[in-house]
């Protein structure tokens, strides 16, 4: 057996088990969680194995027309899903245990997991098309798991309407790309886009691809809906970063090969994603629930993977969707445990808040530590993307270094926090040099910067500074009477989602009580 049989295995795995439930007649819901349980430990088998045979035998064999392609980006894709898949059908079991609709439940995450592998081992447009458009419809019946709350209603609505124009343009993209290239089969167009010039048309495809890729992910400002998951069930928001919300950044990255030549809309898309990090990590700071909190937080993510994209750092940004696809998902599952931790620390006392002196040697500290870490891994060989992309990492380190330069911190928050600020600078590099071995030859290196290039570049670095800046001082000019409206503003999401609401009529939307329905009446 290859690469190609046992990736398209996963897949079917999920099928199979979401057909056996709809179609079973279990006397418990408890009963078709074990069934969810059995496939997805399956599955998660199946997709080991497929990164084990994709190591042993290497990518050249790793590719079928029949319905899979295994390549190093689709390997750590599928091992990601299945992962998380794994874990949140087990909560799911505990969590939904004794829901009148469980067995419900567990058809639409089987099916939606079924969705989600299928497309990130699509080998063709085709299957890419139809698999980006089931995993949108399932989650749409995930969303109405309680279909007589207006919220969820409304959430759901939202979503549809994004996601049928994201669709649009993902089939738009698909019919543009197979006129130019004269083939479906997704190696064969990315070989040619590789070694040839811009297809006919090239612009406007990426553009397509582009629009598609941030409306899945939940983009400013059609984000609105990502803000009101809290009313479906918890493992819906934690499976949300199983290759679902951050489904748009796998898209970019799987057509890297012809987005790198259109330097215009990668420019779109550093705008569109930066403007989105920093909007969302401000407002994220002034929501007073976990999962909204949480929700902006994933928001705030995902315009930073738009943003590595744009950038063209195509290795990194894959990175990113592995590493916070993790942790997001365990936050999400942990949600109610965090409200605990957080009012034992306050227990413990008042929280040191660093004056401005205090935030600029922090901010002094965190550059001086990447310079030298950075120079021990010959960060002048580095692009200016891998650079740039550094620093405002590191902007992000210095405001846990800033808590500890407070004057009201021990000695200990201080060594603690410098600590963490040379490990996450290590960290950073090593496995910037790990993703981008792992995926030579897979993924285009960044182009050189041009003038443009470089006006964002320094326009990114600029901003996060400012914003990282902003935050780290957010506890004490919080209070301040000027700042007072602003967080009002902030608190209400900029009004963007308000104005969606108001467009889409969604403000009016009232539940129909019938029982597994998603009606909607003015």
């Amino acid at each position: 057996m290859n690469a190609h049989a046992t990736g398209l295995l996963v897949p079917l795995i999920y099928f199979a088990a979401a057909i056996v439930v709809k179609a079973g007649r279990f006397r418990t819901g408890r009963q078709s969680a074990r069934l969810a349980g059995i496939a997805a430990a399956l599955a998660l088998v199946s997709a080991i194995a497929t990164a084990g045979v994709l190591v042993l035998s290497g990518p050249g064999i790793a590719y079928s027309g029949i319905g899979a392609w295994v390549d190093p980006v689709s390997a750590a894709m599928i091992l990601l899903v299945t992962f998380v898949g794994w874990i949140v059908l087990r909560f799911a079991a505990t969590y939904l245990d004794g829901e009148q609709d469980e067995s419900r439940f567990h058809f639409w995450m089987l099916a939606t997991l079924a969705a989600v592998c299928a497309l990130v081992v699509a080998p063709n447009l085709v299957q890419l098309s139809l698999s980006w458009i089931a995993t949108s419809l399932f989650l749409h019946r995930l969303l109405l798991f309680y279909p007589h709350r207006p919220d969820a209603i409304r959430a759901a609505r939202k979503k549809f309407i994004v996601a049928r124009i994201g669709d649009g343009a993902l089939v738009g993209a698909a019919v543009l790309l197979h006129v130019a290239y004269g083939s479906l089969e997704l190696p064969t167009i990315l070989e040619n886009a590789r070694g040839g010039p811009p297809a006919p048309g090239a612009v406007a495809t990426v553009g397509l691809i582009a629009i598609a890729a941030i409306l899945k992910s939940a983009q400013f400002p059609f984000h609105g809906w990502l803000t009101e998951v809290m009313e479906t069930p918890t493992p819906v928001s934690a499976l949300l970063h199983a290759g679902i919300v951050n489904a748009g950044g796998f898209l970019l990255i799987r057509f890297a090969d012809i987005l790198v030549g259109a330097p215009g809309i990668l420019a779109a898309l550093v705008v569109v994603g930066g403007f989105t990090a920093i909007a969302a990590s401000v407002v994220m700071l002034t929501q007073p629930a976990v999962k909204a909190s949480l929700a902006w937080s994933t928001i705030a993510q995902m315009g930073f993977m738009i943003l590595q994209c744009g950038l063209a750092l195509f290795p990194l940004a894959l990175l990113h969707i592995l590493a916070h696809s993790l942790y997001k998902a365990h936050a999400f599952l942990r949600a109610g445990s965090g409200i605990e931790n957080v009012l034992a620390d306050r227990r413990l006392g008042p929280v040191a808040n660093p004056d401005f002196p205090a935030v600029l040697r922090a901010f002094g500290l965190a550059l001086l530590i990447y310079a030298a870490i950075g120079s021990a891994f010959g960060i002048a060989g580095k692009p200016p993307q891998a650079i740039a992309l550094g620093g405002i990492l590191i902007f992000g380190v210095a405001y846990l270094i800033a808590q500890g330069l407070a004057d009201l911190a021990p000695r200990a928050l201080t060594v603690r926090t410098s600590a963490f600020a040379t490990i996450a600078s290590i960290a950073y590099f090593l496995l910037q040099r790990g993703a981008e071995r792992l995926l030579i030859g897979t993924l285009p290196p960044p182009p050189v910067p041009g003038p443009l290039e470089w006006f964002l570049l320094t326009l990114a670095v600029t901003t996060f500074g400012a914003v990282a800046l902003a935050q780290a001082m957010f506890p004490v000019w919080s209070r301040h009477p000027a700042l007072i409206g602003v967080r009002v503003h902030l608190a209400n999401g900029l009004y963007a989602n308000a104005l969606f609401d108001r467009l889409t009529g969604g403000w009016k939307l009232k539940a129909r009580k019938s029982r597994g329905t998603e009606g909607l009446e003015a």
